[in-house]
């Protein structure tokens, strides 16, 4: 019988030497590639996740910062250093790198902002005096609602204290408020029209490369430094913060760890005014 199969053609050993070496090369290439976009890729993750915590935290130093009364930021060298007036221009000995706290009394804006209801606008505070009905220890303070100001602070863990700051006058007048009425002690040597209601300091500070935000405390100019304590921000490299004027700057440098030598660094700043 005649066989009707015809040979076929196939591939040498040489050819699939070639063939395997260039899938090779191919392959080296394409993981190299990938490893490279995967790499880029943890980079940016790196810088925003970084960039997206500084500047989340710097917004909440903000927020509270702005609320600062005048004349009452102070800087430390540390929780136990001395406090010296950022704007009032105190002379210092240290260098500016060794401070690593700021601290400050803010007028309280969560009840100054808010209001009795729809009907009675009222907020807990209103910030202006009647001269007319007030005396230096009882301060009658039209449009405010007292009884507001204590359930909002009562929301916050406060007792109901107060200090008030009048303007150009730095004493801490450690009051309580009822209706539209703030008692007051001691008495005020002054009574101007406008005043700022502070329920408590706050204070920033770098502990071994963590940054904490302090709070609850006595809202007293220079006052030590205690209250609660919440964590802002992690790997904190730098913390400087500078002030001109009524102005204070602030800018907070961080690393985000992605596993490889060198971290991702990530520098913000803000002007609070």
């Amino acid at each position: 019988m005649q066989n009707s199969m015809k040979h076929r053609k196939g591939f040498s050993m040489l050819e699939l030497i070639f063939v395997i070496v260039i899938l090779g090369i191919v392959s080296s290439i394409g993981a190299e590639i990938i490893a490279k976009v995967y790499e880029n890729y943890i980079t940016q993750r790196g810088q925003h996740r970084a960039s997206v915590k500084t500047q989340l935290a710097l917004n909440q130093i903000v927020n509270r910062l702005r609320y600062a009364i005048p004349n009452t930021i102070v800087r430390r060298a540390g929780l136990g250093g001395a406090a010296e007036n950022m704007h009032l221009g105190e002379a210092t000995a240290s260098n500016q790198d060794d401070y690593t706290v700021l601290q400050w009394v803010a007028a309280d804006g969560d009840s100054f902002e808010a209001i009795t209801s729809a009907a009675d606008r009222r907020p807990g505070w209103s910030g202006f005096c009647d001269l007319t009905a007030s005396t230096q220890t009882s301060i009658v303070s039209r449009g405010s609602n007292f009884t507001l100001y204590n359930a909002v602070q009562g929301n916050f863990g406060g007792n109901g204290n107060f200090a008030i700051y009048f303007p150009e006058d730095l004493t801490a007048y450690i009051s309580t408020g009822a209706g539209e009425t703030i008692t007051i002690a001691p008495a005020a040597t002054r009574i101007v029209e406008r005043y700022k209601l502070a329920r408590t300091s706050y204070a920033l500070s770098v502990e071994n490369g963590d940054l904490f935000l302090y709070y609850n405390f006595l809202p007293v100019i220079g006052t030590p430094i205690n209250g609660t304590r919440t964590l802002l921000l992690k790997n904190v490299t730098n913390f400087k913060f500078t002030s001109k004027g009524q102005s204070t700057r602030i800018k907070i440098c961080v690393q985000e760890d992605i596993g490889e030598v060198n971290d991702i660094p990530s520098c913000k700043e803000k002007v609070v005014f």
